[in-house]
């Protein structure tokens, strides 16, 4: 209960239990199409999705300030890499932001939108952050696996190695499961987007399988923010 009281006590913790609903609904609806379930509760479900993908949509209404205000600060990062790859992904996801802005204006009824236009541009610009968010993911391995040092062993090398060695190898990577962690949510989620415009053939019930395993990655970070990858 704690967890939960955490979570509801933020607005970014609030998104993320919504937006596992979210993926968890599309995951249900598209698999119990091959259930021989009734058109109906099938139509409840889309239309519960939809509920959930609106109100994640004016839960993050002015993020997109929040999203350019972070890049400035990380322009001033030491590691050049680092400082470029999360700048561009945070003014990327700004533009996401802003293009959502917009679709939930029209869906509101506020201002006639081109839904297909702006869905379209606003995946693109979430592709392009989730790309310099994996980039980054990329580099901190590298990084990882030069201080640490990893030979490249043949057969008769691997077969030689002691459980002491194998468990120190474990508890190694669970050192830096922030940045497994980050991968893994960022290789999850880049599918979704990939999807929605057409460069893979990925079916909704994968995609909220996908956005599930994503959504509760970004929630295990906010229960525990030193499992979180910074800046």
């Amino acid at each position: 209960m704690d967890i939960i009281i955490k979570l509801n006590d933020q607005t970014v913790g609030r998104d993320k239990m919504i937006r596992l609903l979210q993926y968890g609904v599309r995951a249900c609806w598209y698999y119990a199409q091959s259930r021989e379930s009734t058109c109906h509760s099938i139509d409840i479900l889309k239309s519960l999705e939809y509920t959930f993908s609106s109100f994640r949509k004016l839960l993050r209404l002015g993020r997109f300030l929040d999203a350019l205000y972070s890049a400035i600060n990380l322009m001033k990062y030491p590691d050049l890499y680092v400082r470029v790859t999360s700048t561009l992904s945070k003014i990327a996801n700004a533009l996401f932001l802003l293009a959502d802005h917009i679709i939930w204006v029209g869906r509101a009824g506020i201002v006639r939108v081109n839904m297909d236009k702006w869905n379209s541009i606003a995946n693109k610009y979430w592709l392009m952050s989730l790309l310099f968010n994996l980039t980054r993911d990329v580099y901190e391995i590298t990084n990882i696996l030069n201080v640490k040092n990893f030979a490249a062993c043949s057969k008769m090398t691997c077969y030689r190695y002691t459980y002491q060695e194998y468990y120190q190898t474990i508890a190694w990577w669970r050192d830096h499961k922030d940045i497994i962690l980050d991968t893994i949510k960022n290789g999850c989620d880049v599918c979704i987007p990939l999807t929605a415009l057409g460069y893979t053939r990925i079916s909704p019930g994968m995609v909220g399988i996908l956005g599930l395993i994503s959504s509760l990655v970004g929630l295990y970070t906010i229960v525990h923010p030193l499992a979180k990858l910074t800046p």
